[in-house]
């Protein structure tokens, strides 16, 4: 079976994320001065061959862990949908 598996990794709400602090200096520059804060992350979306969506989802979180997802600074989500 083919599964889309999207993966949100953010910075841990603990760090300091500079880029989302550029974001909200821009924002406020343009005049939204309600927005409060801004955190920048990456969204990730796979397509995987596995028999089931465990296992879809177990590759997804060894590619996370391993590859595109920085344990020290950051944390991930999975979400697997079926094709």
């Amino acid at each position: 079976m083919t599964f889309q598996v999207q993966i949100k990794v953010m910075p841990l709400k603990d760090l300091l994320d500079p880029q989302g602090k550029a974001v909200l200096g821009g924002l406020h520059n343009l005049g939204m001065t309600g927005v409060k804060d801004v955190r920048v992350g990456k969204h990730i979306k796979l397509e995987i061959e596995a028999a089931n969506e465990a296992a879809a989802k177990e590759i997804a979180e060894t590619a996370s862990k391993q590859l595109l997802a920085n344990a020290v600074m950051e944390y991930f989500e999975i979400e697997v949908l079926k094709s």
